[in-house]
């Protein structure tokens, strides 16, 4: 009777008064110590005790039932004894062919690995893709990236060259390439915030706006139906250095791009990216078009895309709701006089705002918004006839001269201005930014101190990372970079888009009311001016002040229209002036996403630490 202990090695069971006792021996143990297991057996089904007749070698661990311990403990030690040598020669003998097997099996992996590391070695550069020869310029060692480049930047924007060089200086290896290294030519772009000089100079980039003859603007004078008010940036408290910059921006870019290219881990090359590399999701580095129109590939554990605003990259890498609201008419007017000098000018004009600031010492950018996706046409003189019959008699009279002689020399400039809230699809390998990522209406110029304060995000979060080369790790602790950004991005985005509507004429009577009420509620000075423009400037990046705000300027619609005495039509425009302003903040704040606008310390990825080296 086995009771299914039979196979239980160094096992001996002993039975006394109905009770079996489960003794465990360690090696040579003395035999009055021992470690017991008692459990109790019926008496009606007692074990009949046996002995064991003669000593002999067991093949196999022995069950010995015994009614007295102390009559064979000895023969027992005797067998257990013989058991351990056995099993000693046997467990030597199993030693030898299991160190045996493993031995074999380590050469054959390490032969196999020299083997692939001498196919790498001597894998040509050229590789076969859709039946055409692309050099590769850099090689993969199984999906790793142990050399050339750690970071690749498609465009050398605003965006791009300023990340370049912040990446370039923390020690990374960055290759930029860029559609076109000559000077960009644009109408916009133009225009630096004082929040965006601050993050500027956190960056180390103050530089750039020197030796270009940009000029300092410190605040806005807006017109309306003959009147004017100014408004200030509240710079008290910074360094005098700080203020707005107006200058032409390709030769801003130019500078950041020559101080990128002087970091000699930067290498800026002139391409046409063609197509994200992407293997099982990931994406591993660009298809691109040299500048002499041969085919080539790049490879690097992250690639950030910051090709603009006509990016044909970012439709997998993000929701590309492209809204196109207006076009800008663009016109430079030389050698005249702003009526307020270093400011922003803005003209509460029929049917939309105009825009005037210094570029130059010797230029001024006039900015004409066109509602809707079409504009006159400028080859068949349209345009200049729309100019000068609907905008030149809005126009401040200082400046109606330049404006009519800039119109007559027919430089006369257009661009789409569009509105892309940020909604990405997280791609391991691959990150958005700048205008391919986000775009908000240039009213405000804000777009560059957007894209500046996302690169100071960006930097601090990579900053502890040596080793970028765990895509699926990196790109779930980059997801913080999406929330982190907000409180900047989302207040200048949504104030972009809700001053435009509210500049913008309108037939309706409650829009008319908002816009005259934006205006007096500005001129009052004091917190009622310099709240607003800190959060246009960028320097106060809070959400919640800016909703505060906006509907104080509601509130204050409604009280002019109830005061002094409340009348049926004034209660009824005011209801719908706060219905209004609903209406347009709202729906743009939801764009944004209000738990990331209002409640970051919700979301939990704003928590994750950085992944494990």
């Amino acid at each position: 009777m086995s009771l299914g202990l039979t196979r239980v090695p160094r096992l001996l069971l002993l039975h006394h008064n109905h009770t079996l006792k489960l003794s465990l021996h360690k090696r040579n143990p003395p035999p009055e110590i021992s470690t017991h297991l008692a459990f109790s057996i019926p008496s009606s089904r007692s074990i009949k005790p046996q002995t064991p007749h003669r000593r002999r070698e067991p093949k196999e661990p022995i069950l010995v039932f015994s009614s007295s311990s102390s009559s064979s403990s000895s023969s027992v030690h005797q067998c257990h004894n013989c058991y351990i040598k056995k099993m000693t020669v046997m467990i030597d003998k199993h030693s030898v062919l299991v160190g045996t097997f493993f031995a074999f099996l380590f050469l054959y992996i390490l032969r196999r690995n020299t083997r692939t590391r001498e196919e790498i070695r001597k894998r040509t550069t050229m590789r076969t893709q859709n039946d055409s020869t692309v050099p590769v310029l850099r090689q993969e060692n199984g999906g790793g990236f142990s050399s050339g480049d750690d970071v690749i930047v498609v465009g050398a924007g605003v965006a791009g060259a300023a990340l370049a060089y912040t990446l370039g200086k923390d020690g990374r290896r960055v290759h930029v390439i860029e559609r076109d290294l000559k000077e960009p030519d644009r109408i916009v772009g133009e225009l630096l915030q004082p929040g965006g000089y601050l993050k500027l100079m956190e960056l180390g980039l103050e530089d750039c706006v020197e030796e270009i003859d940009a000029q300092r603007v410190f605040g806005y004078a807006i017109f309306k139906d003959g009147k004017n008010t100014t408004i200030s940036y509240p710079l008290e408290k910074f360094h005098t250095d700080v203020s707005g910059r107006s200058f032409h921006n390709g030769r801003f870019i130019q500078r950041m791009r020559e101080k990128a290219a002087t970091l000699p881990n930067v290498r800026l090359e002139q391409g046409t990216v063609t197509s994200l590399l992407e293997e099982n999701g990931t994406v591993k580095g660009v298809q691109y078009k040299s500048k002499d129109g041969q085919e080539l590939r790049a490879y690097a554990p992250l690639t950030v895309v910051c090709d603009g605003c006509f990016s044909n990259l970012r439709r997998t890498l993000c929701n590309p709701k492209v809204d196109v609201p207006s076009c800008f008419v663009g016109l430079i007017l030389e050698n005249c006089q702003l009526p307020f000098e270093n400011h922003g000018h803005v003209i509460l004009a029929d049917p939309s705002p105009i825009l005037f600031y210094p570029i130059s010492s010797t230029e001024v950018r006039c900015l004409v918004d066109v509602p809707g996706q079409k504009v006159p046409s400028i080859a068949n003189g349209e345009m200049a006839n729309y100019l000068k019959n609907m905008v030149a008699p809005q126009i401040p009279s200082e400046l109606h001269n330049a404006f009519i002689s800039a119109i007559d020399k027919g430089n006369i400039r257009t661009m789409p201005n569009r509105s892309m809230p940020a909604e990405p699809h997280p791609t391991p390998g691959a990150l958005l930014m700048g205008d391919a990522f986000n775009m908000r209406h240039p009213l405000t110029g804000g777009g560059m101190t957007v894209a500046l304060s996302d690169i100071v995000v960006l930097r601090a979060l990579l900053k502890p990372l040596c080793d970028l080369n765990d895509a699926a790790s990196l790109t779930k602790y980059l997801e913080s970079f999406y929330t982190l950004r907000k409180p900047v991005a989302s207040t200048i985005n949504t104030l972009a888009g809700a001053l435009y509507k509210v500049f913008s004429a309108s037939p309706d009577e409650a829009r008319k009311e908002m816009r005259q009420a934006c205006f007096d509620y500005l001129s009052l000075g004091g917190i009622f001016s310099a709240g607003p423009v800190s959060l246009l400037s960028g320097l106060n990046p809070r959400p919640l002040s800016l909703v505060l705000h906006f509907f104080a300027v509601a509130v204050y619609g409604v009280g002019r229209l109830l005061l002094p005495f409340p009348s049926p039509k004034g209660m009824w425009i005011g209801a719908r002036l706060i219905s209004c302003a609903s209406g347009i903040i709202f729906p743009i704040i939801k764009a944004e996403g209000v738990r990331q606008m209002f409640f970051p310390a919700t979301i939990p990825a704003v928590y994750r630490a950085p992944p494990a080296e």
